[in-house]
């Protein structure tokens, strides 16, 4: 997978120290529903589609620029669905990173679902009951952006708000 160019030269700085980033995932729906997913090429997970935000990028761009360049599909961003924060994640180079996820519910507005970079092994619509394998933080996510309908969800003293 591509490292941004930003946390390419950051990295050169820091080495493998642990990096606070921030990221943006799009729970993308078409006309009849379905939810767009991408079997992630770095671990072979099916996942939403996401990524880290360029710096001094508005949140919703990100959103919007992660899902085409990922997937092809055009998007709309809907809702601020929720803000999390994963926990520490070591990559096989032993980069330390964690991420504040800004997780969107977008809908898609053109396109056609395909592969389109290096990131994915694999791209497509699933219906909301017949998803693939998926982590349960992936499954946390999609609820969130299928059930909020407003203010976004957040974790305060250790409960899922509002």
């Amino acid at each position: 997978m591509a490292i941004p160019a930003f946390l390419a030269d950051l990295r050169a700085l820091v080495g493998t120290r642990p990096l606070w980033l921030s990221a943006v995932v799009a729970v993308v729906l078409d006309d009849a529903d379905r939810v767009l997913l991408a079997r992630r090429s770095d671990d072979g997970r099916w996942a939403p589609v996401g990524g880290i935000l360029e710096p001094g990028e508005q949140p919703a761009d990100g959103v919007v620029r992660e899902c085409l360049e990922e997937t092809g599909v055009a998007a709309v961003p809907e809702l601020l669905a929720s803000v999390t924060v994963t926990p520490p994640v070591t990559y096989p180079n032993g980069d330390v990173a964690e991420y504040l996820l800004l997780t969107f519910r977008c809908r898609a507005v053109g396109g056609e679902a395909r592969v389109n970079d290096d990131e994915s092994l694999e791209v497509g619509w699933f219906a909301l009951d017949e998803l693939p394998p998926m982590i349960d933080a992936e499954h946390e996510r999609l609820r969130h952006a299928l059930e909020c309908e407003g203010p976004a969800v957040f974790t305060w003293e250790g409960k899922e708000r509002p």
